[in-house]
């Protein structure tokens, strides 16, 4: 099977999480795709295959030489974004893109004057969807990518290489995706996440995360004999939203700038509730932002009273490059397989995170490498056949060169 065939046949599975879920996963159709995966795993020779309760797959393709070689893995989720259904994916390929709108379906166009990226891939084919769903190449890309490279590596024994480890995972789109990894069981000394971006993307930079959310109480009296009664939980949130610094939002921002984002507004007279989530790649900032969050719902308190407004701030995941900067040889390696394999590495920051940030601070320095999706958590979303097979070749080619780690 080649790595578009795996691939289509990913997306034809609704593995949409839910933020308003308190189960693992998420979303109980996750698991029919997870066990999906393994089956596949287990018919293609891997080896110490299995899935826990929660939805992870584990698996090994063993070592193929005697040379003491570190054990490394390779992780994508398999979820899909919250954002946009992955339900009925209708996928299908362009091929030879000729750098023109792409008909999606009627009315539904995908065009190089809204999404310039399309551009950057001319002549090769594309897989895009029908306008009303996501493609889900964030990350059943990844996942394709890494199953052929593991049964390529299978395939040409004359190609040395240590143990590998593949991981796949629920919910990593809902933040939760890392929570349950088992790092201990999957037993790497480093691994890589195959979740990034466009052809040549490599980060080991990632925001700081917390989320926020601001809890509002109001007093309901009938409006027409309100005053001096009447505490409107609407116009509270409304004055606290205010308060927050008006360009320092996703839209306004950009590279290492961080924000602070509302993310949705839950209103009513007696109690509102504004969800945001904090961003800054620098640990100070980030830990200023929580901080100037706390002072506003002070001011609040001071103005209406201590239980008018109060606000919970949880830590979501924090900047990887604290652990990657002291293990830098995971990065010279897909450094010089990129250059290996004729691939130009975009070294940028992660303006968001991967599961790969959580697992550094759980012991496992974890960068993230390209997997070839653009336009990701909409129904614009698409990937290039042929970044999907170099981001495989750049997997094989690490192997490769893992194995030689120690010569």
């Amino acid at each position: 099977m080649n790595i578009v065939e795996r691939f289509l046949n990913y997306t034809k599975f609704d593995t949409q999480s839910s933020e308003d879920s308190q189960t693992v996963p998420s979303t109980s159709k996750q698991l029919i795709f997870a066990e999906f995966l393994k089956k596949e795993l287990e018919n293609e020779g891997l080896e110490d295959v299995e899935m826990d309760e929660m939805g992870y797959v584990y698996a090994t393709l063993p070592a193929n030489t005697k040379k003491k070689a570190p054990v490394i893995g390779f992780i994508s989720h398999y979820d899909t974004s919250p954002d946009c259904s992955g339900a009925n994916v209708q996928a299908r390929i362009v091929e030879n893109y000729d750098g023109g709108d792409i008909t999606l379906s009627e009315g539904i166009v995908s065009s190089p004057k809204k999404f310039p990226e399309l551009l950057q891939h001319v002549g090769e084919d594309l897989i895009v969807t029908d306008g009303t769903t996501l493609l889900g190449a964030d990350d059943k890309a990844g996942i394709a990518e890494i199953m052929h490279a593991v049964c390529y590596l299978r395939d040409h024994k004359e190609i040395e290489h240590g143990k590998i480890r593949v991981a796949f995972n629920p919910d990593e789109e809902i933040g939760m995706g890392a929570h349950h990894f088992d790092v201990e069981k999957f037993g790497c000394d480093w691994a890589y996440t195959i979740d990034g971006g466009d052809l040549g993307d490599l980060e080991f930079e990632n925001f700081n995360a917390a989320s926020a959310k601001i809890h509002c109480k109001g007093v309901s009296v009938h409006p027409g004999y309100a005053k001096g009664k009447m505490v409107n939980a609407n116009r509270l949130a409304v004055e606290f939203a205010q308060m927050l610094p008006a360009d320092e939002t996703p839209e306004q921002t950009e590279g290492y700038e961080g924000f602070y984002h509302l993310l949705g507004i839950q209103g009513g007279i007696e109690k509102a509730t504004l969800s945001y989530i904090i961003r800054d790649h620098d640990r100070d900032r980030f830990e200023d932002r929580k901080a100037f969050i706390a002072k506003c719902v002070a001011q609040m308190q001071e103005k209406y009273g201590e239980d008018a407004v109060t606000a919970e701030v949880k830590d979501q995941y924090y900047n990887m490059k604290e652990k990657i900067d002291p293990n830098m040889h995971v990065i010279d390696i897909v450094l010089h397989a990129m250059q290996d394999c004729g691939v130009p590495p975009k070294v940028e920051p992660i303006r968001g995170g991967t599961d790969g940030a959580q697992l550094s601070f759980k012991g496992l320095p974890c960068p993230n490498i390209f997997a070839g999706g653009v336009n990701f958590h909409g129904p614009y979303e698409f990937v290039s056949v042929q970044v999907m097979q170099k981001a495989a070749d750049v997997i094989v080619r690490i192997c490769e060169l893992t194995a030689r780690y120690h010569d």
